[in-house]
């Protein structure tokens, strides 16, 4: 498939294999020297990408001029207690029908040109809604691309918690076969990002995360119920 970007630039998107895994544990290992904060990915390692390649999973990745630039990835988890609708609220006859919206990486150089919400929009397109009615994912608080990304997809923030040895992250889900105007929510607020108690207590009470918002110069997450 191919694609313009904003740009100009042409590039090619196309599923990746375990022949790519050294182009993509490459471009991650650019990505993880470019950023500010170490705590803003989970990167993955290199046995974790070829569960994903070999099978458990999707991954597709974005060439320009045959150099990848940006890969996207979808895991199917194993069923343990580390589970992400074990976290999300879901029976754990239901767990068995959730797929991870996993990492994203783009070259720093390429960045600016909607190339994680395109390679969103494409791995959605070729993810089985038979297969999986769940689709969860974890954003680190403050990660304002990655959260706006995930709302993009169409996923709702439902927990903060510790994940990944004590690191704080979001946890947000999608049901696939519901669209987003059946929630119906009658009583709506928001809460500084910062303010990590008053979210969890939010969440507890059956509150959902469904947007953020910059106010002069803090951050806002936008609740409803």
């Amino acid at each position: 498939m191919k694609y313009t970007l904003k740009n100009g630039r042409k590039i090619e998107v196309k599923t990746l294999t375990t022949a790519q895994i050294d182009e993509v544990k490459s471009l991650q290992e650019e990505v993880i020297a470019s950023l500010t904060s170490v705590n803003a990915l989970q990167p993955l390692s290199r046995e974790e990408f070829a569960h994903i390649l070999n099978g458990k999973g999707l991954m597709i990745g974005a060439y320009f001029e045959d150099e990848l630039i940006a890969f996207r990835a979808m895991l199917e988890p194993e069923i343990d207690n580390e589970h992400l609708g074990k976290d999300a609220g879901l029976a754990e006859s239901e767990w068995t029908s959730v797929i991870y919206s996993e990492i994203t990486n783009v070259k720093p150089s390429f960045r600016g040109n909607g190339l994680q919400v395109l390679l969103g929009k494409v791995i959605l397109e070729n993810t089985s809604v038979q297969r999986y009615r769940y689709i969860c994912a974890t954003v680190a608080p403050f990660n304002i691309p990655s959260l706006q990304d995930k709302f993009t997809q169409g996923l709702q923030i439902v927990a903060l918690k510790e994940k990944y040895a004590d690191m704080l992250r979001y946890i947000l889900i999608k049901d696939c076969e519901k669209s987003q105007t059946d929630n119906e929510c009658s009583q709506q607020r928001k809460v500084q990002m910062q303010d990590t108690k008053q979210q969890q207590h939010l969440f507890k009470e059956g509150w959902i995360g469904t947007s953020i918002e910059k106010v002069e110069e803090e951050w806002y997450v936008h609740f409803e119920k």
